[in-house]
């Protein structure tokens, strides 16, 4: 298996931070820059949160969470992929059917996976798709008790475009389904002070569970699923990966507050504005180099650059990093074979130079490679 990574040029390395402009981190705010918050109680946590580890730093965090995102309850997990993994594999019974968006993240894709309900994808932001996909399943009827789950990310990871969250409740209202976004990526970014597209859109009450994460524009380390009362009451005894992990020290939790503080302050709100800013530079840039077909996203702060091929996309995040941007491929099998992109990220601290140099070093290349065929 190693062996034909190499070959395919898709063999994955750990590699240390440089001092490159950023544009690869999802440290969209800077918050990760900061210095840390003191230290709370003992630097370990003891154990599990249902042994010994379920020290007063959890209730206060999951207030603050749950406060901030308008929602019954909030349970705070030791990272979005435990919290993705730990809600999907447990909720959904053998009787029932998730359907998931087919570019969904792999922590979606494997809770999907454990789970031991029926799942079946569906083509990326296409309801149509979805509703046809439905028929399909219930071709001969609904089964008596069975819950059917929808789910999806509210910005994709990868290319950055948006869910349509309000046709997909739609659906979800006309077919009785119960509808479960990861909001990983658009917490601090969209919605009313950073609180989600779901909150931008007012339809959060809707939801049966959504997903935020603290190691994204937070800058700290967790995640938590918000939804009601029973909901986390159900978590708190099914979901394995909350069960068995061990709980987060006192200082990961008062960071989580610290960072949610910071977010509804003056600070947090100028680098809200400095972030959605760059986003505006970036897709006017985009769209006055011509390269709109390349690019994928426009409305959070990921974007994606189609290149191809494992191989040419490699050779093209070590010219940008020669040319000083810390700008990292993605490369299949993490994306679909022939969809090999550059993931280009934006933050508060990039500037207008910094952006407007990515775009012409790419433009340059796109016309080259034109001029060459």
């Amino acid at each position: 298996m190693l062996n034909r990574r190499r070959e395919e040029d898709s063999l994955r390395t750990l590699s240390a931070p440089s001092d490159l402009a950023d544009f690869s981190s999802n440290d969209y705010l800077g918050l990760a820059q900061l210095p840390p918050a003191p230290e709370v109680g003992a630097s370990g946590s003891a154990g599990s949160r249902l042994i010994r580890g379920n020290h007063q730093g959890y209730p206060e965090a999951e207030a603050v969470v749950a406060r901030f995102h308008q929602a019954e309850s909030a349970l705070v997990y030791t990272s979005g992929y435990d919290a993705n993994l730990g809600l999907l594999s447990s909720v959904a019974l053998r009787s029932d059917v998730l359907f998931y968006d087919a570019l969904s993240h792999a922590s979606i894709r494997d809770g999907v996976r454990l789970s031991q309900a029926r799942s079946f994808s569906f083509e990326h932001n296409n309801i149509p798709a979805l509703e046809k996909r439905y028929r399909q399943v219930f071709r001969q009827g609904r089964p008596e008790g069975c819950e059917v789950y929808v789910v999806s990310e509210s910005v994709f990871s990868m290319e950055g475009d948006l869910a349509p969250v309000e046709a997909l409740l739609e659906f979800c209202r006309s077919y009785k389904c119960r509808l479960i976004l990861d909001e990983a990526h658009a917490v601090g970014v969209l919605g009313p002070g950073g609180r989600g597209l779901a909150s931008n859109l007012g339809t959060e009450g809707e939801l049966f569970a959504r997903v935020v994460t603290f190691g994204k524009a937070l800058g700290c380390h967790g995640a938590a699923v918000l939804g009601g009362s029973s909901l986390r009451e159900y978590l708190v005894n099914f979901s394995r990966s909350l069960i068995y992990t061990t709980a987060l020290p006192p200082g990961s939790l008062a960071q989580i507050g610290r960072a949610y503080a910071l977010l509804e302050s003056m600070e947090g709100q100028k680098r809200m504005e400095a972030l959605q800013a760059n986003i505006r530079t970036m897709a006017l840039g985009i769209e006055a180099a011509g390269l709109q077909k390349r690019f994928t996203g426009g409305a959070s702060a990921v974007f994606g650059f189609t290149v191809g091929g494992n191989r040419p996309t490699r050779r093209l995040a070590r010219e940008m990093a020669g040319r000083g941007f810390d700008i990292r491929p993605i490369l299949s099998p993490t994306v679909p074979t022939g969809r090999e992109c550059l993931r280009i990220c934006l933050h508060s601290y990039n500037t207008p130079a910094e952006i407007q140099e990515v775009l012409r070093i790419l433009e340059t290349r796109v016309n080259q490679s034109a001029n060459e065929q």
